[in-house]
C-alpha cells in the first residue's frame, strides 16, 4: 500500500521530524544533499518521503531550515512547490553559487553533501 498523505502525529514523528531539522541546519551553505541521504544519516533508510514532509512543515518553525538545499536524489528541486513563490527554491540555491536549469540543480554530485561521511552519530 502507498501512503498519500503523511502519518498523524505522534511523539516518534516529532522526534524523526526533529532530527530531520538537525541535519538539515548542517547542511553547509552553498551545498545540498537528498531527502535520501538525511533518511539514511538519522536511521531511516527508506523514508525519503517523510524527510519532505518534515521540511514541508519547517515554515512554521521560528528556528530557520533550510530547506532549499535539500534536493531528490538526482538534483531535482522536487520540493519547490512547497515554497511561496514560483521559483523561491531556485532563487535561494542560486543566491549561494549554484546553479539550476530546468528545476534541477547542475553539478549535483558535486555540490552534494552526505551526511554520513560529513557528520559523525553525535553532530545532531
Amino acid at each position: 500500500m502507498t501512503r498519500k498523505h503523511p502519518p498523524t502525529s505522534t511523539s516518534d514523528d516529532f522526534s524523526f521530524f526533529e532530527r530531520v531539522y538537525a541535519v538539515t541546519r548542517l547542511i553547509p551553505y552553498g551545498r545540498v544533499t537528498s531527502y535520501g541521504a538525511i533518511a539514511a544519516y538519522i536511521g531511516s533508510p527508506g523514508a525519503a518521503r517523510m524527510v519532505g514532509w518534515a521540511l514541508n512543515k519547517c515554515h512554521t518553525l521560528q528556528e530557520f531550515v533550510p530547506a532549499h538545499r535539500v534536493v531528490n536524489r538526482i538534483g531535482v528541486l522536487s520540493g519547490k512547490h512547497f515554497f511561496p513563490g514560483e521559483n523561491t527554491m531556485k532563487e535561494l540555491l542560486e543566491a549561494e553559487g549554484l546553479n539550476v536549469q530546468d528545476n534541477q540543480l547542475l553539478d549535483f554530485d558535486r555540490h552534494f553533501w552526505n551526511p554520513a561521511s560529513e557528520l559523525s552519530q553525535t553532530d545532531i
